[in-house]
C-alpha cells in the first residue's frame, strides 16, 4: 500500500431543497459574489430565480454562456475580469462540471496579476484563489467534490487538466431534482464519465481489498442506476445514487494507498475534445474499450479477470483470458446500451488527424509514465481502432 498525503476539505449539502442554506454558507465569505453559469436550462427550471431571490441581500455580477469544454477565451478571461473589476469576494457556480472547471480557473486567476494560463499550465504556482460554492444540476465529472478542473483553450488545441488545493469547492448543493431535466445523451455521458474514472484508478499494479471494493461498487451502482434514469429522468432514487457515485469517484478517495495510473483514456480524450470539442463522457466511452483491448497481457490479465468476475458476475471458471476479453465487450455493450457512439466516425472525428493528435498527446500527457506505458504509435493505435 502506497504512502498518501489527503484532504478533503468540501462540505456537502445533499437532498431536496438543501440549497435554502445558500445564504447561511455564502455569507462568511462575502457578499460580492460571482454568479457563473452555462445556458438557459438553470433559468427553465426555476433555479436561476431560486438563487436570486435568496441572495436579495448580496452583491451579484454574474458570467453566462460557460460552453462545455470550458473555454479559456472568452470566459475564464471574461470571469477573471469581471472579478476584478467589481472587486468579487466568492464565485457561486451553478451548473454542471463545465461551469465548475471554468469558476475554478476563474478563482484562482482573480488573485493573480499575470496571464491566467501561466497557472492553469503550471508555469506559475497558485498561491491564492477566491472561495468557490457551487450547485450542481448535471452528475458526472465529480468536480463539486475535487480540486481539479479542465480547461480548452481552441487557438492551440490544448485542454489541460488544472488542480490545486486551493480550488477545492467550500460548498456543494447536491439536490438530485436538479438533474431531473439532464437529457438522455448528457444522462449517459456523464454516467460514462463517472465510470472512466472509477476505471481509470482500478485498472493500476498495486490496490487494496477495500479499494477495490469501493470501485466496483460505485461501477455497479452507475450500471444499475445510469439506465434508470434514461427510462424515468425523474426517479429520485436513481438519480440520487447516480448523483452520489459521480461525486466521489474523482475526488481520489477510492484510489488512496494504491499505486499511479496516469489517467491514460483521460490523456487521450482531452485531445479528442480539445481537437474537435466532442462530449468529454462520450470520448472516454470510445476510447475506454480499445485502450483496453490494447493494454490486455499477461502483466493485466489478473486485473482484467477480478474487474469481469466482481462487476459483471462472468463465471470465474472459465479461461481467464475469455473472461477478460468478455469483460471489455461488456464494457463496450454497457456504453452501447445507453445510446452512446461507440465509433470516432460516429461523432465527425476522421483519421486526418490521428498522427496529429498521437504526437500531441504524447508530449503533453506524460502517459509513458501510466500503469502500462504509452508512446505515440501506441496512442495511435487506439485512435486508428476507435475510427
Amino acid at each position: 500500500m502506497q504512502n498518501f498525503d489527503y484532504c478533503t476539505p468540501t462540505r456537502l449539502l445533499f437532498g431536496k431543497g438543501v440549497v435554502s442554506k445558500l445564504p447561511e454558507v455564502l455569507a462568511p465569505l462575502g457578499r460580492k459574489v460571482l454568479l457563473t453559469y452555462g445556458g438557459g436550462s438553470i433559468k427553465k427550471m426555476g433555479l436561476y430565480q431560486k438563487v436570486k431571490e435568496l441572495l436579495k441581500d448580496f452583491e451579484i455580477v454574474e458570467l453566462s454562456g460557460i460552453q462545455p469544454n470550458p473555454k479559456y477565451d472568452p470566459s475564464v478571461l471574461d470571469g477573471v475580469r469581471l472579478c476584478k473589476e467589481n472587486g468579487v469576494e466568492v464565485i457561486l457556480a451553478v451548473g454542471g462540471g463545465s461551469v465548475l472547471d471554468c469558476s475554478k480557473a476563474i478563482a484562482a486567476g482573480a488573485c493573480y496579476d499575470g496571464d491566467p494560463w501561466d497557472l492553469i499550465t503550471g508555469k506559475v504556482q497558485t498561491v491564492k484563489a477566491l472561495p468557490m460554492v457551487d450547485i450542481l444540476t448535471l452528475a458526472a465529472t465529480g468536480s463539486e467534490y475535487d480540486t481539479y478542473g479542465v480547461i480548452s483553450r481552441t487557438d492551440t488545441n490544448d485542454k489541460i487538466g488544472y488542480g490545486h488545493k486551493l480550488l477545492y469547492p467550500v460548498c456543494s448543493f447536491l439536490d438530485p431534482t436538479y438533474t431531473f431535466t439532464v437529457s438522455k445523451w448528457q444522462t449517459a455521458a456523464g454516467c460514462a464519465d463517472a465510470m472512466n474514472h472509477i476505471m481509470e484508478q482500478y485498472f493500476t499494479g498495486e490496490t487494496t481489498l477495500m479499494n477495490d471494493g469501493f470501485c466496483e461498487s460505485i461501477l455497479k451502482s452507475l450500471m444499475v442506476n445510469g439506465p434508470k434514469c434514461l427510462e424515468n429522468p425523474e426517479d429520485y432514487t436513481a438519480r440520487a445514487e447516480m448523483m452520489f457515485c459521480c461525486t466521489l469517484a474523482c475526488n481520489g478517495i477510492v484510489a488512496q494507498g494504491n499505486s499511479r495510473s496516469g489517467w491514460p483514456c483521460h490523456g487521450i480524450e482531452h485531445a479528442l475534445s480539445g481537437y474537435y470539442d466532442i462530449t468529454h463522457g462520450v470520448g472516454l466511452a470510445i476510447i475506454t474499450p480499445h485502450w483496453m483491448r490494447y493494454i490486455l497481457s499477461e502483466k493485466t490479465l489478473d486485473r482484467f479477470v477480478k474487474y469481469g468476475v466482481n462487476v459483471f458476475g462472468i463465471d470465474a471458471s472459465l479461461d481467464k483470458w475469455e473472461i477478460a476479453r468478455e469483460a471489455i465487450d461488456a464494457t463496450a455493450a454497457f456504453f452501447a446500451s445507453m445510446g452512446i457512439p461507440m465509433t470516432l466516425r460516429e461523432v465527425g472525428i476522421d483519421d486526418s488527424r490521428i498522427g496529429e493528435m498521437a504526437r500531441h498527446i504524447a508530449e503533453t500527457e506524460g502517459l509513458e509514465e501510466a500503469w502500462v506505458p504509452l508512446f505515440e504509435k501506441d496512442i495511435a493505435a487506439i485512435l486508428t481502432a476507435s475510427l
